[in-house]
């Protein structure tokens, strides 16, 4: 009898835990604070942020984890959209070391066609040493391409980009929403859960509706988005375990840490959004859970579920951020 196969989130973790062998813990905490520094200062667009082997190991201990929970997290929003379809392609864009698809294959599972793209080298190799440990990305392709204007796609079912358009200049964002659109049935755009990256994710949002696209997640419509700008932003949160290697890399002592991130999911295909989507943290209270809604009308609303409400308490309490409202039914 075969032994089970564990879930892609363990073999990464499992995966990663080689990575910093023989790399002092100085010197992978040093290369942390700097690509810290980089990713939260001006736009680098000249030379790549991952320059060699102990940046890329650094790296992928300190934010594969948070991203491919990220990614799956919105994935998986995106899948219940689109129940019907499995992507027989997926092109991952600015990938690095592959954490989105990691999350690809968590969301479906099996194999397909994968290419992964990015400008660093260093990272590419490293991605391809980590993914041997995913039977679902054997055949996975990596290709170093620079991300921006001249980029070319080939067609492809599914095309991933998180924590990517942050690293581009303006025109370069625009230019490369509007090639993936003119190459994929479906879109799912990650960012930081920042206000400058939720609009990042409005901007692709706006290019993706423009060309066609079909908004599936998180919004439950296709309409504008009803914050008024600069008083708000739209971002969620997953839940990242956190090995004892990466609490050595990053600091902290606590076995988990929360990620926040903007997203977009938007596709060609038929699609059934979310009748509405908990776009905060719930409140939970006695006799009582405080929802903040996107609705699909659009607006936001807070509504109030109390006990008399019955099974839909239950599923009030239960209920995440991030979650499509009412829950589907079984």
């Amino acid at each position: 009898m075969n032994a089970p196969v564990p879930p892609p989130a363990e073999t990464l973790r499992h995966s990663l835990a080689t990575l910093l062998d023989g790399l002092p813990p100085r010197q992978a905490a040093q290369a942390v604070d700097r690509l810290i520094a980089t990713y939260r200062g001006a736009t680098p667009t000249h030379t790549p942020i991952l320059r060699d082997r102990a940046d890329v190991a650094a790296y992928a201990a300190y934010r594969m984890p948070a991203t491919f929970e990220a990614v799956h997290a919105a994935l998986e929003a995106f899948a219940q959209a689109v129940p019907e379809w499995t992507p027989g392609s997926h092109t991952d864009v600015g990938g690095g070391t592959g954490a989105a698809t990691w999350a690809v294959t968590a969301t479906w599972p099996g194999e397909r066609g994968v290419t992964v793209l990015d400008w660093a080298e260093p990272a590419l190799a490293i991605g391809r040493e980590i993914a041997a440990a995913n039977p679902a990305l054997k055949d996975a392709r990596w290709h170093r391409a620079r991300i921006g204007s001249a980029l070319t796609l080939d067609p492809t079912d599914l095309v991933t980009v998180s924590y990517v358009l942050n690293e581009l200049t303006a025109p370069d964002r625009t230019t490369l929403v509007d090639t993936i659109a003119s190459a994929a049935q479906a879109v799912v755009i990650v960012e930081p859960g920042t206000p400058d990256g939720y609009t990042r994710v409005i901007e692709a949002r706006d290019r993706l509706i423009t060309a066609g696209f079909r908004i599936a997640a998180p919004c439950p419509h296709s309409a504008a988005c009803p914050i008024v700008p600069g008083t708000d932003w739209c971002h969620f949160s997953a839940r990242v375990s956190r090995s004892s290697l990466h609490r050595q890399i990053k600091g902290g002592s606590l076995p988990y840490e929360d990620e926040k991130f903007a997203y977009v999911a938007a596709t060609r295909l038929p699609v059934t959004p979310a009748p509405a989507r908990v776009v905060r943290k719930p409140q939970i209270r006695k006799g009582q859970v405080l929802l903040d809604l996107c609705e699909t009308e659009p607006s936001l609303r807070r509504t109030t579920i109390t006990k008399r409400h019955g099974d839909l308490y239950k599923a009030a309490r239960d209920a995440d951020w991030g979650d499509a409202w009412p829950p589907a039914s079984d």
